[in-house]
């Protein structure tokens, strides 16, 4: 099963993550299938996140689960965290 979560990188008290689709089974800073972007809480708001919304939406339309942190910052990039068909496009059921 693949996942949607955060990978913790950056240095002691200067956390920053990579967004990734990963295996379930894989540790947290493990082997990412594909980079989705980052997340930087301490960045100044508006520089705290980039992600790439197309991706995310490609691996929930394929059953992607999220992390409860990776749902919170999908739901302010506007992209429903839950996994499903609702996210293909008109061009991918055709």
């Amino acid at each position: 099963m693949v996942v949607i979560r955060l990978k913790r990188m950056g240095r002691a008290h200067a956390p920053f993550y990579r967004l990734g689709a990963m295996e379930k089974r894989a540790p947290r800073d493990g082997r990412v299938i594909e980079q989705l972007g980052w997340y930087n809480p301490i960045a100044p708001e508006g520089k705290q996140y980039e992600i790439k919304v197309d991706r995310v939406r490609h691996w929930l339309a394929r059953g992607a689960q999220p992390s409860e942190t990776v749902a919170s910052l999908l739901k302010k990039v506007g992209v429903d965290p839950k996994p499903g068909k609702a996210h293909q496009t008109q061009d991918a059921t055709a």
